[in-house]
């Protein structure tokens, strides 16, 4: 399998550190989808990292399209629960905490990006996915409560979701202080950095 994306991409991250938990290999292809010279399209029409590409040539696109497609790939560390209530909370979980990473982006790029002026940004625009943000963190350590894990006891998809978030924050917004906010997503956020997976994905 060929993974393309790029290092600092949250969502690519996401599904790295699911392929590390999952003990599967593959091919990392760095590309830039701003580059004028990307050839993105010709696996994923939307532009858009992560893109897997499959042993047949196939392609899979959406971060949540292929963890799902990885975690049936092998039993080793199964990290979304076949059916039922259980399947459906991790994938909320998951929902939030990629929210969280589209809002963030969405101010990051209203903010940073080279094809508008100064004087065409909107401080508005950049304060109402911020809202969405604190929103979710919010709600994020309501639900995780005292809870070693989103989702119980064990690590789910869940767990590195939150942890991609909150990693994604630290990386581009480290001006916001969710830690101060809410110490159990910190402490859940120390246990996550340990592992191997997310320790080999931070973004340079």
């Amino acid at each position: 399998m060929k993974l393309i994306g790029s290092l600092t991409s949250p969502y690519v991250r996401k599904v790295r550190i699911v392929m590390a938990e999952k003990k599967l290999d593959y091919e990392f292809v760095s590309e830039d989808v701003w580059s004028a010279g990307t050839t993105i399209t010709e696996s994923n029409p939307l532009g858009k990292v992560p893109c897997l590409i499959m042993e047949g040539a196939e392609s899979l696109y959406d971060s949540r399209v292929i963890v799902e497609y990885l975690d049936a790939l092998s039993p080793v560390g199964k990290l979304i629960p076949g059916v039922g209530r259980e399947r459906a909370g991790v994938k909320t979980w998951e929902a939030l905490a990629d929210g969280v990473l589209d809002a963030a982006i969405l101010a990051r790029l209203e903010a940073t990006w080279a094809g508008r002026s100064d004087a065409q940004r909107s401080s508005a625009w950049i304060e109402r996915q911020l809202s969405k943000v604190h929103a979710a963190l919010a709600a994020m350590a309501k639900d995780l409560g005292e809870q070693p894990y989103c989702a119980g006891v064990h690590l789910s998809l869940a767990d590195i979701s939150v942890g991609v978030a909150l990693g994604y924050l630290d990386f581009r917004f480290p001006e916001i202080d969710w830690r101060a906010a809410h110490p159990n997503l910190q402490r859940l956020f120390d246990k996550l950095v340990q592992r191997p997976s997310f320790a080999d994905t931070l973004p340079p």
